[in-house]
């Protein structure tokens, strides 16, 4: 009894939590994306944009924000994009200026799943990020990649969600020993 009253108090926190950062954002923070009449911004975008702070003034304020840019776009929980931003990034963020700084956290910003569909072209993304310059150069250079080093029959179809090829559930006298269906 006392662990589902523990979870209730967990869950109540977490919902006023959620409120407040919902109800934080700033309509010039980033404009809203709605979709089915639902506000998406605060889930495309932190909700406080001041929290990193883009100082580029001097040689150790911009140093200090290229290693934080660094380590958000390398160290995300996800490995391909943890390798596609982190390369990404450390070889463009020392020629960036403040404009492409604050896109590239916006970039930073987004979630993982979708960030991935997104520039892999299995979904397409919201006109905000669609207009992104990191983000239309990050797409170029993963879709380059894609279409250097993978057979297009290999792929799903551009608009479609990769899957993952193996069937795991069909095991009998009609499956193969082994190898992708």
């Amino acid at each position: 009894m006392a662990s589902r009253k523990a979870l209730i108090n967990v869950h109540r926190i977490i919902r006023s939590t959620a409120v407040v950062r919902q109800s934080s954002v700033t309509p010039s923070a980033a404009p809203p994306i709605f979709q089915n009449g639902v506000d998406l911004g605060a889930r495309f975008f932190c909700s406080s944009p001041q929290s990193f702070d883009i100082d580029l003034s001097n040689e150790e304020k911009k140093r200090i924000t290229i290693n934080r840019l660094l380590y958000r776009s390398k160290q995300r929980g996800f490995l391909e994009l943890d390798l596609v931003l982190g390369n990404w990034v450390e070889e463009n963020v020392n020629s960036m200026d403040e404009t492409a700084v604050k896109s590239l956290i916006h970039v930073l910003d987004l979630e993982n799943p979708d960030l991935w569909k997104w520039l892999t072209a299995q979904e397409q993304p919201p006109e905000i990020v669609s207009s992104n310059p990191v983000f239309l150069a990050l797409h170029k250079k993963v879709m380059t990649n894609l279409n250097k080093h993978a057979a297009p029959e290999t792929r799903a179809a551009a608009g479609q969600p990769w899957v993952k090829g193996w069937d795991d559930f069909k095991r009998g006298r009609d499956a193969p020993i082994s190898g992708n269906q």
